[in-house]
């Protein structure tokens, strides 16, 4: 996907399928939050947990249109990441290649005549927050802000200063394809990601087990209370990312594979009536001039059981086409090679 592939109103028509919010004071919860190594030169696998492959039931009984049926599915050996990838972790890859993310990329006039010189300057989505869901829209609470990009997530006056620890978002599929490959690695694809999610028990509805969200003792960081109107912060943070690691990892040791940013995953989307029976390949990706939405994992920071309510291994969306939003990140993946191939 190319700069020509991003026209502003895909940005804003990606949000109608997704909910997020904007950063707001926290609650004044102390938490013990995991220090990420910091990112390594392929082929090192720094920060990274071994999980041994197998045969898992992928996709669940679906409570929303798009995840399942359940099906058997099978996946290799493969490092992931412990955690989202930070702040400070992009900050070294871009300090390295001098990349320069989707989102801090004008449009081309040439390509776009119809579109005003302000539509094609640098920009992304934020979330600005509503009274109430009312009727659904949420157009209602997103904006395109001019100049949103990963250093400054909500727009100008924004800053990732003191926020080295946190994922980093605002990051297209692209953006974290480049990554990852500076790294010698890839992201995961949808049935790694899953499995990885399950943390090697038997499918559940939700990361931890079947039981729902402790309010007392939060395993994730999501909305409470009603969205989009009020984030009550229990969690410790209020409509707001949280450092990784600040919440129990799963039986691999990963944490926040629910919650806090919605994750990228490789394969592109595609509306389905049961789970793959095999991992998809990882080729690469497409050349065709038309972009093609990819999965997106995991949930964020914005979902609640009223809205969204995909903080759930097997829940899945299309993620924006040709932008971020700033309740997006990933996690990369390095697979292994099996013997005498």
């Amino acid at each position: 996907m190319t700069t020509a592939s991003r026209p502003i109103f895909a940005l804003a028509a990606a949000a109608l399928l997704l909910a997020a919010c904007g950063d707001k004071p926290a609650a004044a919860v102390a938490k013990a939050c995991l220090i990420p190594p910091a990112s390594s030169a392929a082929p090192a696998t720094t920060g990274m947990v071994l999980v041994k492959g197998g045969r898992f039931a992928m996709g669940a009984r679906p409570m929303l249109p798009e995840e399942g049926p359940p099906a058997e599915t099978t996946v290799g050996d493969f490092w992931i990441d412990r955690t989202e990838v930070t702040n400070a972790d992009f900050a070294r890859f871009v300090k390295a290649t001098g990349y320069v993310t989707l989102a801090e990329r004008p449009l081309d006039p040439r390509l776009y005549p119809d579109l005003p010189p302000q539509a094609l300057r640098p920009s992304a989505l934020v979330f600005v927050g509503a009274a109430d869901v009312g009727d659904g829209d949420p157009s209602r609470w997103w904006r395109v802000v001019e100049g949103a990009n990963w250093r400054r997530p909500l727009g100008p006056g924004s800053s990732i200063a003191g926020k080295e620890t946190q994922p980093v978002v605002q990051i297209a599929w692209e953006d974290a394809m480049a990554y990852a490959r500076w790294l010698g690695r890839d992201l995961p694809t949808e049935a790694e990601w899953e499995y990885a999610a399950q943390g090697g028990k038997a499918a559940t509805r939700y990361v931890w087990g079947d039981a729902p969200l402790d309010p007392d003792k939060p395993q994730a960081n999501v909305w409470q209370g009603a969205f989009p109107g009020l984030d009550t912060g229990g969690d410790g943070y209020r409509a707001q990312t949280a450092p990784v690691g600040c919440f129990p990892a799963n039986g691999f040791g990963l944490h926040d594979m629910a919650g806090n940013v919605w994750e990228w995953t490789r394969d592109a989307y595609a509306e389905r009536s049961r789970a793959p029976e095999t991992a998809p390949e990882t080729a690469d990706e497409p050349r065709d001039p038309n972009p093609r939405a990819h999965v997106i994992k995991g949930g964020s920071f914005l979902c609640a059981p009223n809205y969204c309510y995909r903080y759930r291994p097997a829940a899945r969306q299309p993620g924006p086409v040709d932008g971020g939003e700033n309740h997006i990140g990933f996690r990369t993946v390095l697979r292994i090679t099996p013997s005498g191939a």
